[in-house]
């Protein structure tokens, strides 16, 4: 009988999280690494959440905080068998309290090669302008 690698990881890491919470067996999600960088128009967030596909990943933002979860999706070569996944947690889940100062409208977000890249713009009224002096 042929075993999916994402059952595999999946039961190991029920096992290590039943060892480390005294028998319990919730799957515990991985923080995903992120850079924050700002500039003078906005926030862009960088995360590294390899493996996970954008049909398996949720971005969204709930009152002042920006939710990022996403589902890692192993793919096994036909006729292969997984006997091992070094793997802790396939759910990568991580949020961030948003300043009023941006536009939460007006978020942004690409995934590409497992790595999430979210930007934030600042409300247009909250931007520094340059404020032209006319001659009289």
């Amino acid at each position: 009988m042929s075993t999916n690698v994402n059952e595999v990881a999946r039961r190991q890491a029920d096992g290590a999280m039943a060892q480390a919470r005294g028998g319990r067996t919730a799957e515990s999600a991985i923080r995903a690494p992120a850079d924050v960088y700002e500039d003078p128009d906005g926030i862009t967030l960088v995360a590294d959440m390899p493996g996970v596909s954008r049909e398996r990943l949720s971005v969204r933002v709930d009152g002042d905080t920006l939710l990022l979860e996403g589902t890692v999706q192993f793919e096994l070569p036909e006729q292969a068998e997984a006997v091992h996944a070094d793997v802790r947690s396939r759910l990568y889940r991580r949020s961030f309290v948003l300043s009023r100062e941006l536009d939460s409208a007006q978020i942004q977000a690409t995934l590409k090669d497992g790595v999430l890249t979210v930007r934030m713009p600042k409300r247009a009224e909250l931007r520094a302008r340059k404020i032209e002096v006319k001659g009289s």
